[in-house]
């Protein structure tokens, strides 16, 4: 049965190409061990963080319909999330930048619903619903960051990548995947061992990739100067002062391990600017420096900086060289406002660098103002699109400034036979056959038949080629990633090179499950059966001896009472401090959660 995805107003309104990457949230596939990873986080997270987080981290959660006891609902979030204008949907990992911009710029929050394994309680490099939902949703409740957040989006999804980043994108994806996913269980003896080696050479082999295409020299694309932005801010960033910040960071708010360490003296605190953009990041270490930015208007400010060095605002050939070398669909507008939509692959410069032709190949398309021209889409620029740019020889006038008189003074007349050459050289001859204005009534674009482009001694255009269409314009006045009219092309197309590998639970993992059920049942009830407890208790310490998390799940029950099971109880805990000193630190956070005179009254008579 296929699961049905919860929708409202803002997710309708989204594109084919970001719904698809939305995927239902199945609720049931969350295990009562998953529920009680969550608690934990949450309850940790919240006790500390209400003294170190922004202020309206509290507000937000509250807000945002999240709770400390259950992972949240995609239904619920959604219809919270609705009263401040948001919305949120479920995704398997991580997507591509661009995408997770786009869905921003809609104000509509990305969620990974996978949540992170037991053995990651603290952090995890794979995106999950902790991570998503307890860290992003709760400070967009504040009106300045919400609308950084949306804006950001616009400006990321515009952003020009790289074939270096699409790599990058797939190998981080990757690795998060393997690690985040469970060792392989089978029988006992040689096999067991086998898949385990394999797995772990797996990870060893995907940590590699990601760090030779880190090491790797390249220039920075936008998409990773962008990314470098997001990062520090929306992922790892700090507001107020340096001596004294507080975190609003979606990494370090979903994070127990990094929300107190980056609070530390070793961690240094550096000004929000934006020279943060040009600053990496490792997404599977603590990060040894964090910007922090007096407020969230100032987030706008550095954004609309770095937009100004983007392509989008600056187009030229620098612009056209970008999305060349991506090899990904973008769009570039022409001073007339015609854009044209597709691969890019050529362009010829003048002596003053400017661009007097280009070229893309493939599917192309025309727009004007984000709308197809009609009549001019992929169906009939199938085989790309090529045009000069620039003014005509020894014309001041430009071609697109020219009004009816003009045209008719330099013999361009709708049926007729024109030649002309624009300063560059290229030549242009054929039958002319209409025009098309923008709405200032400029030409932007002529099309002609039989026609001939030329350009030195190479033949750039014949009539063998069908008609000419010639875009009208002096420069290029901006250049981005994607469609200018996302109608214009299929972009239901994404197949990942990684999916996120499903826990398939042992008949053993099965039982301490049930274990988990049963204790949180008996949490939710409103009578404390003790018998059970301790039934639940003794199964535990002979079957699960290392579980760390259901025992202080049990201790946080009987805890007030005075009896001989509570101290029982909390002995174990102890000796698996002892025992497990990796995990010695989360079962004391544990313990220090609950209202602890008489914790720490036991813990001294026991010791």
């Amino acid at each position: 049965m296929k699961k049905k995805i919860e929708t409202n107003e803002l997710l309708d309104r989204l594109p084919p190409h970001l719904k698809q990457y939305i995927k239902p949230q199945d609720y049931e596939q969350y295990t009562p061990i998953n529920q009680a990873v969550w608690r934990y986080v949450m309850r940790k997270n919240v006790n500390y963080l209400s003294r170190v987080a922004h202020e309206s981290y509290l507000n937000g959660l509250e807000k945002t319909g999240i709770s400390i006891d259950d992972i949240p609902s995609m239904y619920g979030m959604n219809r919270i999330l609705k009263e401040i204008g948001w919305a949120a949907v479920a995704v398997d990992g991580f997507i591509p930048p661009n995408a997770f911009m786009e869905f921003q710029a809609y104000k509509v929050l990305v969620i990974a619903s996978d949540i992170r394994q037991l053995e990651n309680i603290e952090y995890t490099p794979a995106p999950d619903i902790i991570h998503e939902g307890a860290g992003h949703a709760p400070i967009i409740a504040s009106p300045d960051y919400a609308e950084y957040l949306r804006r950001f989006g616009e400006v990321g999804a515009k952003a020009i990548s790289s074939a270096h980043d699409i790599d990058m994108y797939e190998a981080v994806r990757e690795l998060s995947i393997l690690k985040e996913s469970p060792l392989p269980t089978s029988p006992k003896g040689e096999g067991a061992n086998s898949a385990k080696q394999e797995h772990l050479s797996k990870i060893e082999a995907a940590e590699t990739r990601v760090e030779e295409l880190q090491n790797k020299k390249v220039k920075p694309s936008e998409i990773s100067l962008i990314r470098n932005l997001h990062w520090w801010t929306v992922e790892y960033g700090l507001v107020g002062t340096v001596k004294d910040p507080k975190i609003y960071g979606a990494g370090l708010l979903s994070s127990i391990g990094e929300s107190v360490w980056c609070m530390k003296h070793e961690v240094k605190k550096i000004p929000y600017s934006i020279d943060a953009a040009y600053q990496d990041f490792d997404i599977t270490k603590p990060q040894p420096q964090l910007y922090v930015t007096p407020d969230f208007a100032y987030l706008q400010e550095v954004l609309e900086e770095f937009a100004n060095t983007m392509a989008v605002r600056k187009g030229g050939w620098r612009g056209l060289k970008k999305l060349i070398k991506s090899k990904q669909l973008g769009t570039i507008e022409i001073s007339t406002g015609l854009q044209i939509s597709g691969n890019f692959s050529r362009m010829i410069k003048n002596e003053d660098n400017e661009v007097v032709y280009f070229e893309t190949e493939g599917r192309t398309a025309l727009s004007y103002r984000e709308k197809e021209v009609i009549g001019h889409g992929i169906s009939r620029h199938t085989n790309g699109f090529r045009s000069p740019l620039g003014k005509l020889k020894g014309i001041n006038l430009s071609i697109e400034n020219m009004g009816p008189r003009d045209l008719q003074a330099y013999s361009f007349y709708d049926g007729k036979p024109i030649s002309f050459e624009f300063e560059s050289g290229i030549t242009v001859e054929g039958l002319n056959v209409t025009g098309m204005r923008n709405l200032r009534g400029e030409l932007m674009l002529i099309q002609f038949t039989d026609c001939t482009v030329k350009y030195k001694d190479e033949v750039l255009f014949t009539p063998e080629m069908g008609d000419f269409d010639m875009a009208v314009g002096k420069e290029i006045v901006s250049a981005f990633a994607g469609a200018a009219d996302y109608h214009s092309f299929d972009l239901v197309n994404h197949v990942s090179n990684s999916e996120t590998i499903r826990v398939q639970l042992s008949e053993k993992e099965k039982q301490l499950n049930a274990l988990y059920k049963e204790v949180r049942a008996i949490r939710n009830s409103s009578e404390l059966d003790s018998t059970k407890l301790q039934h639940i208790f003794k199964t535990l310490k002979e079957n699960y001896a290392t579980d760390w998390l259901l025992p202080l799940e049990i201790y946080e029950l009987v805890v007030k009472m005075d009896s001989r099971f509570s101290e029982e109880v909390l002995k174990h805990l102890l000796h698996l401090k002892e025992e497990k000193p990796k995990v010695a630190h989360l079962i004391d956070g544990g313990l220090e959660l609950l209202n602890s005179s008489a914790s720490l009254e036991k813990t001294k008579e026991i010791n």
